[in-house]
């Protein structure tokens, strides 16, 4: 009898934990430390406003991947007896995707492209015509500042791309933060003449680790 009543107990512990779950909507997305120089090209060329360069543009975004990694691994044989063994070596980590609306005046879409055209420096092009595709070249951007070199509040890593899970009551939050974040590439943004859907455009950021405190 008593084995019963402890069955029933622990099953009633698994359907609190149950119905103690995390839901998948309830998360903030943030940019910070984009550099100043960055921030007035986005500005000067695409006329993104000052709000979604501060990092207003997180709250334009309809989906996020929390972060995750993985091990390269090298393979030793015959070390005992004919058996392998796997040791790692590299934590590698994985390009996350994040999905934004687009708004009415397309900042969203402006930022990033003015992004993308600032790693690639196109705010740095050198040529005599760039319309002639012979003479028009890129060159590409620092990553990061580095006053050393006398490069200060320049660059197009992100300093922290974040995102904050917690639940309806904002408590029992993790925040999950990009180190040097930026984004190597877009999806094709499908328009059509049928129903009429929010515009949205994804997003892949790559970075060098992340943290989760």
């Amino acid at each position: 009898m008593a084995a019963v009543i402890q069955n029933m107990k622990m099953g009633l512990l698994n359907k609190t934990n149950i119905a103690n779950l995390s839901l998948t909507n309830q998360y903030q997305v943030s940019i910070s430390g984009i550099t100043g120089d960055l921030k007035d090209y986005i500005g000067g060329q695409y006329g993104v406003t000052r709000e979604y360069l501060n990092g207003g543009i997180g709250i334009m975004c309809s989906e996020a991947s929390l972060p995750t990694s993985s091990f390269a691994t090298s393979e030793v044989k015959d070390n005992f007896q004919g058996i392998n063994q796997q040791f790692a070596h590299t934590r590698i980590y994985i390009e996350s995707d994040f999905t934004f609306y687009i708004d009415r005046d397309y900042n969203v879409l402006k930022f990033f492209e003015g992004w993308m055209d600032y790693i690639s420096g196109d705010n740095s092009v050198s040529n005599v015509n760039r319309t002639d595709e012979h003479k028009y070249y890129r060159r590409f951007n620092y990553p990061m500042s580095n006053p050393e070199l006398d490069r200060n509040n320049v660059g197009y890593k992100a300093g922290v791309l974040s995102i904050a899970k917690f639940d309806r009551n904002y408590d029992n939050e993790i925040v999950y933060e990009f180190i040097n974040a930026f984004p190597k590439g877009m999806t094709s943004i499908p328009v059509s003449y049928g129903g009429a859907d929010i515009l949205k455009v994804s997003v892949q950021f790559a970075y060098d680790r992340y943290l989760l405190g």
